[in-house]
């Protein structure tokens, strides 16, 4: 038996994006139905991604922590690690968060549908589930399917070849952990095993980790990095077999060499979920990257369909979904939204963390502009210094022609944090004189953003100004 359904708006996805898109629109008076394959909202970031990994980085973190109070005079025992108790933290975390946005979803009313979601038509949604099967009828959809991780090419199915679902699930920790791919995942990951015990090794296709961000913002975390681990840039996986010993792994490129390992993360990025759904029933073709167009109303080719998050293109962030989220629900009520950021920041979780904003140092020189740069190096940070944390710098970018704000990074403790100054700043239309001439707190690692505009706009004290 089929049941029947009918709502104002079918939200496809429960991620972030999918329920913030869900929630506005209730909250605008729509009747929303939201249809999750999964038995719990909050997609891959809340239940196998972002939160999950920050729990686990967070442990990581307070190892790390230990083990360099020594430095200054703080010394304490072996860390005891009980797996099992931090993965039931892990999971706690996770369950706390999901059973929030159940009753987030419950008291706005909005009707729930566990189930897998295919279009059979312009206005029908047929809903798959283990108690039957659904057939919704709508006036709008929101297509918020998310992504999944890319799998390589004649990878053998063995348990020890992991995901970023498997390295989260925390079974084990290996001996040899190799990890394919210097990108934030993959390097997240490596700090959470690394500190659990793991001899981490990290392969890199391309010149330097964390490729999209400059590489001068990276080198603090890569001279750190490189003490604790092998890392083999512009290095690729030529082939992986799986032994009893181990997985055997062949490398290419800058390091040539066949090596085993007992377990081996790919993280080589991650690929938008748009089959199976009946899309190309419903008219909607992808691009040549295999994302889903739209407009900046998130409107698709087909008006009343629209698209959020992973599956409409990079940057593949949760919080780029939500809002685009919030755009869609907006423009279906009738309001005149549209998702124009000036940017959408960047953040490597990592100690230390990565973040930046805008455009790049090498963007901008790709785009042959006029920029004058400012940065402040955190061993002149009276904050950095006496928490342990000079390895750092904070680096801003002004166009010379109209001396507002073109990007920003900073690599250092809470780095992630921290770049929401330079997002407001661009979004402002700030400038040099904008920024240094606003009062910060010292001392304090947020400053240290306000020295580097000072080095621009000629006021800085804490440093030597730059030579003119």
């Amino acid at each position: 038996m089929v049941h029947e359904l009918t709502t104002g708006v079918a939200v496809l996805g429960g991620g972030p994006g999918g329920y913030t898109a869900a929630f506005r629109a209730a909250d605008l008076g729509l009747d929303v139905c939201l249809i999750e394959q999964g038995g719990r909202l909050g997609g891959v970031c809340l239940n196998v991604g972002c939160i999950p990994s920050k729990t686990l980085l967070h442990a990581a973190f307070v190892i790390e922590e230990a083990q360099a109070a020594s430095e200054f005079g703080v010394s304490f025992g072996t860390p005891q690690i009980d797996i099992e108790a931090l993965r039931s933290h892990k999971a706690k975390i996770v369950t706390q968060l999901t059973n929030g946005l159940d009753g987030l979803c419950k008291a706005r009313k909005i009707t729930r549908l566990t189930g897998h979601g295919t279009f059979v038509d312009q206005k029908t949604l047929l809903v798959s589930g283990k108690d039957g099967d659904t057939r919704v009828s709508f006036t709008d959809a929101i297509i918020a399917t998310g992504s999944h991780p890319f799998v390589l090419p004649g990878c053998p199915d063995d348990p020890r070849i992991w995901d970023s679902t498997d390295a989260l699930a925390l079974t084990t920790v290996p001996k040899r952990l190799l990890v394919i791919g210097g990108g934030i995942i993959g390097l997240e990951m490596a700090q959470v095993y690394s500190a659990l015990g793991a001899e981490i090794t990290i392969v890199e296709m391309l010149p330097q980790i964390i490729p999209p961000a400059d590489r001068d913002l990276v080198q603090p975390l890569f001279l750190k990095l490189k003490k604790k681990y092998r890392i083999y840039t512009e290095t690729r996986v030529a082939g992986i077999t799986d032994g009893p010993a181990g997985i055997e792994v062949i490398l290419e490129g800058k390091i040539a060499t066949t090596e085993s390992f007992d377990a081996v993360l790919v993280a080589v990025g991650r690929r938008p979920n748009t089959a199976g759904f009946g899309l190309e029933t419903i008219g909607l073709a992808l691009d040549g990257h295999g994302f889903l167009p739209v407009n900046e109303r998130q409107q698709t080719a087909v008006p009343h369909f629209y698209a959020i998050g992973d599956v409409v293109g990079e940057p593949m962030l949760a919080h780029k979904a939500s809002h685009q989220g919030k755009v869609a629900a907006e423009v279906i009520a009738g309001h005149k939204s549209a998702f124009t950021p000036m940017t959408i920041p960047s953040v490597a979780y990592t100690s230390p963390e990565v973040a930046w904003m805008g455009l790049t140092e090498k963007e901008a020189e790709q785009q042959g502009l006029s920029f004058k740069k400012g940065k402040f190096p955190w061993g002149a940070s009276g904050r950095a210094l006496s928490s342990g944390a000079s390895n750092g710098v904070s680096k801003v970018l002004f166009d010379e022609v109209t001396g507002r704000i073109l990007g920003a990074g900073i690599c250092g403790l809470n780095a992630g944090e921290l770049i929401h100054e330079a997002v407001l700043a661009l979004e402002m239309g700030a400038n040099a004189e904008d920024i240094s001439k606003t009062v910060h707190a010292h001392p304090t690692l947020a400053e240290t953003f306000a020295f580097a505009a000072e080095m621009v706009d000629g006021s800085i004290t804490d440093v030597l100004p730059p030579k003119k």
